[in-house]
């Protein structure tokens, strides 16, 4: 049923992973010419200019979990499918977090060479908060799992 709580948590996922479509993930001033490198989901660059990283695999991977997450929502007759898909679904992030990770912390910082630190913007958390959310809803799949199997012993 779409009432369930797993079910709030499913659509917060899907909310957390298209949110990651418009928020930025990382930024970077380098302070010799004041020019701000910026990482979103598509791109990793200058904020004016031309020159930039392709970066579409977040993009990708953040759309997979959304999606992941929205088709779960509605796989409610079947819990044994909607826990497989929660942990699919935590692959798909984990991945997501380990490539934001990588075009921030090395590509990122290889792009522009100073001896401050990138900040880390809400977009990089956004993954984290995902499968926090992720880890809730199997959780309360597993429940109602649970309670279904033990009314099937008592018939």
């Amino acid at each position: 049923m779409i009432q369930r709580v797993q079910s709030v948590f499913l659509f917060l996922i899907v909310v957390a992973m298209v949110t990651m479509f418009f928020v930025p993930i990382w930024a970077k001033t380098n302070p010799a010419d004041n020019q701000e490198y910026v990482l979103n989901a598509y791109k990793l660059g200058p904020v004016e200019g031309a020159a930039s990283s392709n970066t579409i695999v977040i993009a990708i991977l953040a759309g997979v979990a959304g999606l992941i997450a929205l088709y779960e929502i509605f796989q409610y007759k079947s819990r044994l499918t909607q826990m497989k898909l929660g942990m699919l679904n935590s692959l798909v992030m984990a991945a997501l977090m380990g490539c934001a990770f990588y075009f921030s912390s090395y590509v990122g910082e290889d792009l522009v060479k100073t001896t401050t630190q990138g900040e880390y913007l809400s977009g990089f958390y956004l993954p984290a908060v995902g499968l926090f959310l992720n880890v809730l809803a199997n959780r309360f799949i597993k429940r109602d799992e649970d309670l279904v199997r033990s009314m099937d012993r008592l018939r």
